[in-house]
């Protein structure tokens, strides 16, 4: 008989599989989670100056130093609704519909190992989704013009193309930490990036006039790009009850996605936006500690997402995008050791939306209009040497109303209106364990 051993490097190779083969889609501050690692999404996503998890690849490199020898894998099943109106087009039953996006449920699992190799010196490795965006839109409910007579076509989707309308973006990191001590109570750390994205979009072909390559705009099935960034961190106990820690990653530059070269800016480039975070935590008694994180995503300096959506051509340089603004998001976290085997937590994550209402609909694709996200959780011990944590986060419903690119597109004075929202839930469970 075979025999299999469940080592972290294996641990982290089937979870790096399964996120490749798993729709993909996130609680999102935009498109990026609201939180990395069960115990921080119980707390709002509040995570740069905590040490209770082997997540430093992903939150802090410097806090692997602090964190010892650990290993968690878990899972959020995350459930978001998305749905979209456009109203007033005055010919009753043109372009006017309303649409619910279906895959309303997903399995998004993570990884975390970290190891202490000298007093001042930790090695670790994570492996997570940066971020998700997944839409499907029924075809055959929507009349549109026809482009060539302008007469009536029924049996279109929401933006006038054939078939189901969507997307689907997932992007894996896969990220190897080292961390050092400078003193006992300070310590900076480094975690390089390894990226893998995948993107598909489906039923755009009613924007085929809008675009330098039409042929490179939609139905050409699944198309990835690898890229290599890097995390840097720092982290310092000012005292017994005060920690601080900041981190940063640069613009990360992916390879160009050539079968969308004619839907993103510049040719196909679907770069990782520049982000940061200042956290501090604080232990306000011994059984109980809050957290708080700022953090910046700079959506706008990516220009397939922060370009506007009349920029120009699709596909062409500095063409159309989704024209998000960036995200600024505050974070705020309590945990309480209620006993010796259990440890509840609450949390509240408060960010900027950065769809606006005059880039409303290419943003019908992406309704990352989410603003608050409300988290409790809770740790058990098991045993000394392992636990099991879960979160269940909830964020209402958050919707941006806008002109629609059909009013350009019509040339007939219309006040066509759009308007696409969202909400979202999750559960999410992880086991850890202890060296």
């Amino acid at each position: 008989m075979v025999r299999f051993t469940f080592t972290p490097v294996r641990a982290a190779l089937l979870l790096a599989l399964g996120s490749v083969l798993l729709p993909s889609a996130h609680a999102t501050n935009g498109y990026f989670p609201h939180g990395f690692g069960i115990k921080a999404k119980g707390m709002g996503g509040a995570a740069i100056a905590t040490t209770d998890n082997a997540f430093a690849g992903v939150n802090n490199p410097a806090a692997a130093v602090f964190a010892g020898d650990r290993m968690e894998v878990g899972a959020d099943l995350f459930m978001p609704h998305r749905d979209m109106t456009r109203t007033g087009f005055p010919m009753p039953g043109m372009l006017n519909t309303a649409e619910d996006s279906g895959r309303t449920v997903f399995l998004i699992p993570e990884f975390g190992y970290n190891r202490t190799v000298s007093d001042k010196i930790s090695v670790g490795l994570t492996v997570y989704g940066n971020g998700g965006m997944n839409s499907t839109y029924p075809g055959g409910n929507t009349t549109c013009g026809n482009p060539q007579t302008g007469q009536p076509m029924a049996g279109m989707n929401p933006m006038c193309g054939m078939g189901k309308l969507g997307v689907d973006l997932m992007q894996l990191i896969v990220a190897p930490t080292v961390a050092y001590k400078l003193t006992p109570d300070h310590a900076v750390g480094v975690s390089p990036l390894l990226v893998y994205q995948r993107f598909q979009a489906y039923g755009l072909q009613g924007f085929a006039q809008n675009s330098v390559n039409p042929g490179a705009l939609t139905n050409n099935g699944a198309d990835s790009s690898t890229g290599v960034g890097i995390r840097l961190g720092y982290m310092g106990k000012l005292s017994d009850k005060v920690t601080v820690g900041a981190a940063y990653a640069p613009k990360i530059s992916m390879g160009k996605l050539k079968k969308y070269a004619g839907l993103f800016a510049d040719g196909g480039d679907f770069d990782i936006p520049e982000n940061y975070g200042l956290g501090m935590a604080f232990q306000v008694t011994p059984a109980v500690q809050v957290a708080v994180d700022y953090t910046r995503i700079n959506y706008n300096k990516v220009g397939a997402i922060g370009n506007a959506s009349t920029a120009g051509a699709l596909g062409a340089v500095a063409g159309g995008g989704f024209g998000w603004k960036n995200v600024e998001t505050v974070k705020v976290g309590v945990q309480w050791q209620m006993n010796a085997k259990t440890t509840l937590r609450f949390g509240v994550n408060r960010g900027t939306n950065p769809v606006t209402g005059g880039n409303i609909t290419p943003n019908i694709l992406a309704p990352g209009v989410m603003k608050t996200h409300l988290s409790i959780g809770g740790t058990y011990a098991l045993s000394p040497k392992s636990e099991l944590s879960w979160a269940l986060m909830h964020a209402p419903s958050v919707s941006v109303t806008g002109a629609s690119m059909f009013n350009q597109m019509m040339g007939t004075g219309t006040a066509i209106q759009e308007t696409v929202r969202m909400r979202q839930n999750s559960i999410a469970i992880q086991y850890g364990m202890k060296f």
